[in-house]
């Protein structure tokens, strides 16, 4: 739509920064022109009573970004867009790490890459890199400062040495930003607290209890057993500080543009930065509002959008990530809808998916999994899932209770088995972990542990019985392959690729001993990761073992995320299948869940359309034909095939 005085301002606006729109810059303009009628809207949505007087400031920002940026980072954009949706490739995975525990800092990293290419990872998640308080970090998720670099990690330059290392490489980088909170050592907490009402309105801050227990009435606890309730008092403001999270992270008023234009400039130095995946972290809280729960308002994805309309003008090569940990039916908000489908965030985590994979690894049963698929698949077209098994955070058993009730279980009961199955009091459990921010009101809780562990490991290496560490292994790899193949990117958490068990060193520390997620945050070490490489071991059974997956993947189209997902009917509660296709290829990803074998029917290959007379199993390489009436394809215990036509 043309809007003539609003489209005039940008011409006016362009001009007055020498943008040359006629030339070399030509791309740039015509991209502003065509976002520009949404960005207004989504800003006026916002800000109406000051959309009129600030809006300028906005478009100001966003040129100052595109001329800050390198002309490196300018031809990336342009190899993008020339690609199309570049991130729906099936020749990217990532993986995702502490530099401190990974290697110590990011000039060691440099030296790593080499390590990551042997598996075949080619996208770095490099968790909270910015400066945040010793004890009072949340594993960096505290952030007191933006645009520099912590030192335990190194410097800023040396942020921007590995990026350009990794350019070199073919390697992509995703960062995280934290829009929702500070810590409440930032500059602009410690401006509020010494009393300056310009950064006091930069945060909910109120005198007395009235706002704060009507708040409390309808807002959930996020860590009730650490950091019970939602405010915390300033005794040097003498004020009540909206704390969602923990007493030391204060939340941003979004309310205040200055704010959103404080984030969005913080936005624009990752983009700069050459980041091309931006990790949002915590997005579903960052708009609240009097008698909601304050998770996944409205304005909350009007803001998101925002950011989306103003990255895809001044640095289009920058992907978005909305870390919203929330129901299905809430995060496919995430992926926009209406005219802004597609147009929010570029990626979500796939987390309902990964915690039906741990549903049917502890059960046996696939049964849940499958009934949750209805919905996971109305992703749109163009935007994508990160698949993973686990993170640096907990799993939580968040898929909704008509899935349980629809496969046939009680949702209380299963539940409560998956959390004693996980945490090992079931005595029957391979499984050690355990359970993370119990609330004693609901008995809810979510799972902390190592994949490896998870699966059996640790109690496999413990006992010395090799048919047990093997079963393990095959677990771990199950998995693994499950969630590569599924489509999305791919992101292994560091340590899973070889075979770290959980870490209880971090009870030790006062600064990590309230906090059990540490136990599956490890510190590598370099001696171990060595047996990756030595024939019989552990570590090399599960890393070749991944490195043949990640080659498969890369070796076939259909395993690129392009809506070309179908999942095909077992007949065996103990196995999952789905289709991958691709022009003419079809490939079949067959997982069985259950300490039983599974025997399948041929007739499986017939359900979507014709199927060659031949299969070819990806991994072992051997040729089947397909046959049918009493033969079957036996499948065994914890066990996958990849089948391609012939």
């Amino acid at each position: 739509m043309y809007e003539t005085k609003l489209h005039q301002l940008v011409n006016n606006c362009l001009q007055e920064c020498e943008i040359n729109i006629g030339g070399e810059d030509n791309l740039f303009y015509t991209r502003f022109v065509a976002n520009t009628s949404a960005i207004h809207f989504l800003y006026n949505e916002l800000y109406q009573d000051r959309a009129a007087a600030d809006f300028k400031v906005l478009i100001s920002c966003i040129i100052a970004a595109y001329k800050s940026r390198s002309s490196i980072l300018k031809a990336k954009d342009l190899a993008k867009e020339r690609e199309g949706h570049w991130y729906l490739s099936n020749h990217i995975t990532g993986m995702s790490l502490y530099v401190d525990k990974f290697c110590g800092n990011l000039e060691n990293l440099e030296d790593k890459l080499g390590y990551f290419k042997k598996l075949g990872v080619n996208l770095l998640h490099l968790m909270p890199l910015m400066e945040s308080p010793e004890g009072e970090s949340d594993g960096g998720y505290a952030v007191s400062d933006f645009r520099k670099v912590d030192k335990k990690f190194g410097s800023t330059e040396n942020l921007v040495e590995l990026q350009q290392k990794m350019i070199n490489e073919d390697m992509y980088l995703m960062l995280d930003v934290v829009l929702n909170h500070t810590s409440h050592k930032h500059e602009w907490a410690m401006k509020a607290r010494a009393g300056d009402k310009c950064y006091q309105d930069y945060f909910y801050m109120y005198q007395d209890r009235t706002v704060p227990d009507e708040f409390e009435k309808t807002m959930p606890e996020i860590f009730p057993e650490s950091s019970p309730g939602n405010f915390t008092w300033s005794d040097e403001c003498k004020q009540w500080v909206m704390t969602v999270f923990h007493g030391y992270q204060w939340d941003l008023n979004y309310k205040n543009p200055e704010v959103f234009m404080e984030m969005l400039e913080v936005v624009f130095f990752y983009a700069n930065h050459g980041v091309d995946i931006l990790r949002i972290d915590a997005p579903a809280f960052i708009w609240k509002e009097l008698g909601t729960t304050c998770q996944n308002l409205p304005k909350a994805h009007t803001i998101l959008r925002l950011i989306k309309q103003c990255i895809e003008i001044a640095t289009p090569g920058m992907a978005l990530l909305g870390e919203a940990i929330v129901a299905p039916n809430e995060i496919m908000k995430y992926f926009g809808s209406g005219s802004f489908t597609s147009k929010e965030c570029d990626f979500a985590y796939n987390a309902t998916q990964m915690a039906l994979q741990w549903d049917a690894l502890a059960t046996g049963n696939t049964k849940i999994m499958l009934a949750a698929q209805h919905e996971l698949l109305q992703k749109p077209f163009g935007t994508s899932w990160i698949t993973y098994v686990r993170c640096h955070d907990d799993i939580g058993l968040g898929y909704d209770d008509y899935m349980i009730r629809n496969a046939g279980f009680n949702p209380y009961e299963h539940r409560k088995f998956l959390k004693e199955y996980y945490s090992g009091s079931y005595n029957l459990s391979p499984a050690s972990g355990a359970l993370f921010s119990v609330n004693p009101k609901t008995q809810d809780a979510r799972i902390s542990g190592t994949l490896a562990s998870l699966c059996g490991l640790e109690k496999a290496i413990n006992s010395g019985d090799d048919s047990f560490i093997a079963t393990s292994i095959n677990k771990i790899l199950l998995m693994q392959a499950h969630s590569l193949l599924l489509g999305g990117i791919p992101m292994l958490f560091y340590g899973d690729e070889a075979g770290y068990t959980n870490d209880y060193s971090y009870k030790n520390d006062p600064a990590t001993s309230y906090d059990n997620r540490w136990m599956h945050r490890p510190i590598i070490d370099w001696t171990k990761n060595k047996k990756v490489d030595k024939e019989g071991t552990v570590e090399q059974q599960i890393f070749s073992g991944l490195q043949k997956l990640i080659n498969i993947r890369k070796s076939y189209p259909a395993f690129g995320d392009f809506k070309n997902l179908t999942w095909v009917a077992a007949h065996n509660d103990h196995v999952a299948i789905y289709l991958r296709t691709f022009d003419e290829e079809k490939v079949y990803c067959l997982f069985n869940f259950s300490a039983e074998t599974a025997y399948l029917s041929w007739d499986i290959f017939r359900q979507n359309g014709p199927a060659s007379d031949s299969l070819v199993e990806c991994i072992s390489g051997k040729s089947y034909q397909l046959l049918s009436g009493a033969e079957n394809i036996v499948l065994p215990a914890f066990k996958f095939y990849i089948m391609k036509s012939g």
